[in-house]
């Protein structure tokens, strides 16, 4: 989950300038993007209940904004076991594959392209989420220090600490990954044209990542090797499904949330995986966090690693974390640090963004006390350029 990131709106957007790089097409191995400007996931929290079913007000909000050159969904999970927040959408019902299949169908009658995302919190989740109030699971019975949200019968939202999880055995190792392979084939079946891995920002994937955490003594813990194993799986998974072009996996190279501290070869690590994965021919490699907050291994940005990493996936590189700052985010692709540029924020609050860098049109503000809630007022009733003025 990449939530939208509360914080005060900014008073003054920027102007748009030369956005050449961005405008330009994009070839992400056998799909074509018109334009370098992606949508991020963004956890919004509007999926019907009960069953976690996207709908009609998820169709209108993608297809909004189907001029991206790729959108991605917001973190899907995949199985009751995957979920950490309230109404976030699900990918492993016949429901939710319906209500997905209205949103790609809509987009793609806009003429747009659209990747779901694949999410399983692991340990960042409360037992008001887990199916019979069971533990959440984890590499290791390790609790996050992070916090997560719950929903109270009334329809009030409480922000909490995360349970106590418990390590899954090694046995369960099989399961997980075909409930991974079981969403993936739901993806497939709801017409999305491609699945992202989401293995960043502290759920389980990059649980099992991290050698802070990761001590399991098992072929799924430990050496770099084997903290590796499950990102590997679920990829070849999703591979098998969709072929590997249309896999895209989201990774946090420079940090992460929710507390997985620095592990000293948690570098060499990501270096490894960018090649393995780059070995696959995937899509894209999406890294979050690698210019937000300048917040990396040793306190600040790496371009050594962000450089060492796009040179051994050998692909396109998608990147994310700007705000606001776009100036940032056209200073890194011509800089040869990525390819296409994933927007959040300015993604809720302009749903026609490659249509305003073309016309160099100024940029809506976002409205944070709308980022979540139960209905389009802050989801689908920002207004397009036209109407705007």
């Amino acid at each position: 989950m990449q939530q939208a990131m509360p914080q005060d709106m900014p008073q003054d957007m920027p102007q748009n300038s030369n956005h050449t790089r961005l405008l330009e097409p994009i070839a992400l191995r056998s799909l074509a993007c018109p334009n370098r400007v992606f949508m991020a996931p963004l956890t919004r929290q509007r999926a019907q209940q009960p069953g976690d079913i996207p709908g009609e007000l998820q169709a209108e909000h993608y297809a909004q904004r189907a001029s991206y050159g790729l959108l991605i969904t917001e973190a899907t999970q995949i199985s009751p076991e995957g979920k950490g927040y309230p109404q976030t959408p699900g990918v492993y019902s016949e429901a939710q594959i319906a209500g997905w299949k209205l949103v790609t169908d809509r987009v793609h009658a806009a003429g747009g392209r659209i990747f779901c995302q694949l999410w399983h919190v692991g340990r960042v989740s409360h037992v008001a989420h887990q199916p019979d109030g069971q533990p959440p699971v984890a590499p290791v019975a390790a609790r996050s220090k992070g916090y997560v949200s719950i929903r109270h019968a009334d329809g009030r939202r409480e922000r909490v600490e995360a349970s106590m999880p418990r390590a899954l055995e090694t046995h369960e190792m099989a399961r997980v990954i075909g409930d991974f392979a079981h969403a993936v084939s739901c993806a497939k079946a709801a017409g999305f044209d491609g699945v992202e891995v989401h293995a960043a920002n502290s759920y389980l994937i990059n649980q099992f990542l991290s050698g802070s955490l990761n001590q399991r003594d098992d072929a799924w813990g430990g050496s770099i090797e084997n903290r590796m194993r499950l990102l590997m799986h679920v990829v070849d998974v999703a591979g098998e499904a969709f072929s590997y072009e249309r896999v895209g996996v989201r990774l946090s190279p420079m940090g992460s949330a929710n507390d997985l501290p620095h592990h000293h070869d948690d570098e060499a690590l990501m270096e490894r995986v960018a090649e393995e994965l780059g070995k696959r021919r995937l899509s894209y490699l999406h890294l979050f966090n690698h210019y937000w907050g300048k917040d990396g291994w040793n306190g600040h940005f790496s371009e050594r690693l962000a450089r060492e990493m796009k040179a051994r996936f050998n692909g396109p590189i998608v990147l994310n974390g700007y705000g606001a700052d776009v100036a940032a985010a056209e200073r890194d692709i011509e800089a040869g640090l990525g390819d296409a540029i994933a927007f959040g924020r300015l993604a809720i609050s302009n749903p026609d963004l490659p249509e305003r860098f073309a016309e160099n049109a100024e940029l809506a503000p976002w409205d944070d006390t709308t980022f979540y809630g139960d209905c389009a007022r802050g989801y689908n009733d920002y207004p397009r350029m036209a109407a705007a003025r």
